[in-house]
């Protein structure tokens, strides 16, 4: 028989591969290999743990997100719902302001008329007085035509004042 190198090779192999065997290598690899799956494992579930997490806090922010936003639209509704209530009040309270003051313009021109219309008698009744003793004294004469003026003139003066 002839041995070659490829012989000799294979040889060296098997040996190996027992000599491996008989150390127990593979054992250590295969405890290896199963720590390092574990390991994957382990972290492939914390990687799940930590997704789940992250998507309750997003879910909780989104909620908190829109809670905020319906406060802030009853906010603002709540504000032009007073808004508007206070520019109908202020309307009111100026359309009263100016009414009241109309109505107390319109009483002081009517007590201004009434009282130029008095001063107005009382100086046509005083002018009236004057030229109608004037006249009486001119076409009436002695004691019995003074005491005419003064009853006259008394009688017209109690007349037009009133």
């Amino acid at each position: 028989m002839h041995f070659d190198a490829e012989f000799f090779v294979a040889v060296g192999f098997v040996l190996f591969v027992l000599l491996l065997g008989y150390l127990g290598v593979h054992r250590t690899v295969l405890k290896s290999l199963d720590g390092r799956t574990k390991q994957v494992a382990d972290e492939l579930a914390q990687a799940k743990r930590l997704r789940d997490e992250a998507e309750a806090i997003l879910a909780s922010y989104k909620k908190k997100a829109l809670e905020a936003q319906a406060e802030a639209d009853a906010i603002v509704a709540q504000a032009r719902a007073e808004a508007e209530a206070f520019a109908k009040e202020t309307s009111e309270r100026m359309a009263e302001f100016v009414a009241r003051r109309t109505k107390q313009a319109e009483t002081k021109i009517a007590m201004a008329e009434a009282q130029a219309t008095s001063d107005l008698r009382a100086i046509v009744a005083d002018v009236a007085v004057k030229a109608s003793e004037t006249v009486l004294k001119a076409q009436t004469k002695g004691q019995t035509a003074g005491d005419l003026v003064a009853k006259g003139i008394g009688e017209l003066k109690s007349r037009l004042v009133h």
